[in-house]
Protein backbone atom coordinates (compact mmCIF):
# COMPACT_ATOMS: atom_id res chain seq x y z
CA UNK A 1 0.00 0.00 0.00
CA UNK A 2 1.18 3.29 -1.08
CA UNK A 3 1.01 6.82 0.88
CA UNK A 4 -1.92 8.04 -0.84
CA UNK A 5 -3.87 4.51 -0.30
CA UNK A 6 -3.49 4.76 3.26
CA UNK A 7 -3.89 8.35 3.52
CA UNK A 8 -7.19 7.70 1.30
CA UNK A 9 -8.03 4.81 3.60
CA UNK A 10 -7.18 5.93 7.24
CA UNK A 11 -10.00 6.41 9.65
CA UNK A 12 -11.78 9.19 11.19
CA UNK A 13 -9.90 9.12 14.44
CA UNK A 14 -6.65 8.95 13.38
CA UNK A 15 -7.62 11.93 10.88
CA UNK A 16 -8.78 13.90 13.85
CA UNK A 17 -5.53 13.03 15.21
CA UNK A 18 -3.30 14.10 12.76
CA UNK A 19 -5.08 17.67 12.48
CA UNK A 20 -5.30 17.59 16.21
CA UNK A 21 -1.52 17.14 16.08
CA UNK A 22 -0.32 19.20 12.99
CA UNK A 23 -2.55 22.13 15.12
CA UNK A 24 -0.48 21.76 18.22
CA UNK A 25 2.75 20.87 16.82
CA UNK A 26 2.54 18.02 19.38
CA UNK A 27 1.84 14.65 18.95
CA UNK A 28 -0.85 12.84 21.54
CA UNK A 29 2.00 11.54 23.54
CA UNK A 30 4.06 15.21 24.01
CA UNK A 31 6.20 14.77 21.70
CA UNK A 32 7.52 17.62 19.10
CA UNK A 33 6.44 17.05 15.40
CA UNK A 34 9.49 17.88 13.30
CA UNK A 35 9.11 19.96 9.89
CA UNK A 36 8.83 16.70 8.02
CA UNK A 37 6.01 15.48 9.86
CA UNK A 38 4.50 17.87 9.89
CA UNK A 39 4.40 18.58 6.18
CA UNK A 40 3.42 14.26 5.85
CA UNK A 41 0.46 15.08 8.38
CA UNK A 42 -0.90 17.93 6.36
CA UNK A 43 -0.09 15.83 3.09
CA UNK A 44 -2.10 12.96 4.72
CA UNK A 45 -5.12 15.19 6.01
CA UNK A 46 -5.42 16.60 2.68
CA UNK A 47 -5.48 13.85 0.48
CA UNK A 48 -7.74 12.30 3.01
CA UNK A 49 -10.55 15.35 2.63
CA UNK A 50 -10.59 14.74 -1.19
CA UNK A 51 -11.13 11.39 -0.76
CA UNK A 52 -13.77 11.30 1.72
CA UNK A 53 -14.89 13.98 -0.66
CA UNK A 54 -15.59 16.69 2.05
CA UNK A 55 -17.16 19.53 1.14
CA UNK A 56 -14.43 22.36 -0.26
CA UNK A 57 -15.16 24.90 2.42
CA UNK A 58 -14.58 22.38 5.14
CA UNK A 59 -11.27 20.99 4.05
CA UNK A 60 -7.93 22.36 5.74
CA UNK A 61 -6.68 25.35 4.82
CA UNK A 62 -9.60 26.93 2.83
CA UNK A 63 -10.14 30.44 2.75
CA UNK A 64 -13.28 32.09 1.18
CA UNK A 65 -12.45 33.95 -2.18
CA UNK A 66 -13.36 37.36 -0.31
CA UNK A 67 -11.21 36.87 2.30
CA UNK A 68 -8.09 38.54 1.18
CA UNK A 69 -9.68 41.84 0.38
CA UNK A 70 -10.70 43.37 -3.08
CA UNK A 71 -10.75 40.75 -6.22
CA UNK A 72 -7.95 42.52 -8.10
CA UNK A 73 -5.46 43.55 -4.62
CA UNK A 74 -4.54 39.54 -4.98
CA UNK A 75 -4.53 37.64 -8.39
CA UNK A 76 -2.79 34.58 -8.01
CA UNK A 77 -0.37 33.29 -6.06
CA UNK A 78 2.96 33.72 -8.68
CA UNK A 79 1.96 37.47 -8.17
CA UNK A 80 3.07 37.47 -4.26
CA UNK A 81 7.38 37.56 -4.82
CA UNK A 82 9.05 35.64 -1.70
CA UNK A 83 11.85 35.66 -1.14
CA UNK A 84 13.91 32.19 -2.17
CA UNK A 85 16.88 30.47 0.15
CA UNK A 86 20.49 32.02 -0.19
CA UNK A 87 19.79 35.24 -0.93
CA UNK A 88 19.82 38.63 1.44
Amino acid sequence: MNFDELASNMTADIYQRLKESVELGRWPTGGELSKEQKALCLEAILKYEIAQQIPVEQRTGYLPSNSCGPANEVDTIDSINLPTGGEE
